[in-house]
């Protein structure tokens, strides 16, 4: 099964391209040119991963991940940045960021980050089953 992505950039032209890219690796994607449209579409359908730009107007990839652990607790969060400080990125990885990494991202990378996130979001709700049968 492959995995279940949403991509959310305010550039549309980035979230264009590295949504072709990434579907074209046969990947379920989805987009959103702003946080706030992500937080409606987490709300609404479970992905495997989020993948969000750092710096967004209104509301920035700081905010909409913590908005959206607190909705989607086992979806897993990539921050995408050109530049924020470590003490952010530190903070975001706290906060259940998955990773924080570089834009424009290696594409190898970022499938391979991809892969990491659905076996973390299964992993998760394998956990939270468990607990629940105790």
């Amino acid at each position: 099964m492959s995995a279940k992505v949403l991509i959310v950039d305010d550039e549309k032209d980035f979230l264009d391209i590295i949504a072709e890219r990434i579907s074209a690796r046969g990947m379920d994607v989805s987009t959103a040119t702003s946080a706030e449209d992500a937080l409606n579409m987490v709300a609404k359908e479970s992905f495997d991963v989020v993948i969000m730009d750092f710096m967004m107007p209104a509301l920035d990839g700081f905010k909409a991940l913590k908005l959206m652990k607190a909705e989607q607790p086992e979806v897993q969060i990539i921050l995408l940045t050109g530049n924020v400080p470590e003490e952010k990125r530190i903070e975001a990885k706290v906060l259940g960021a998955l990773d924080v990494i570089g834009k424009p991202p290696d594409l190898k990378k970022l499938i391979e980050k991809i892969k990491k996130a659905k076996r973390a979001k299964r992993n998760a709700r394998g956990e939270k089953r468990g607990r629940k049968k105790k």
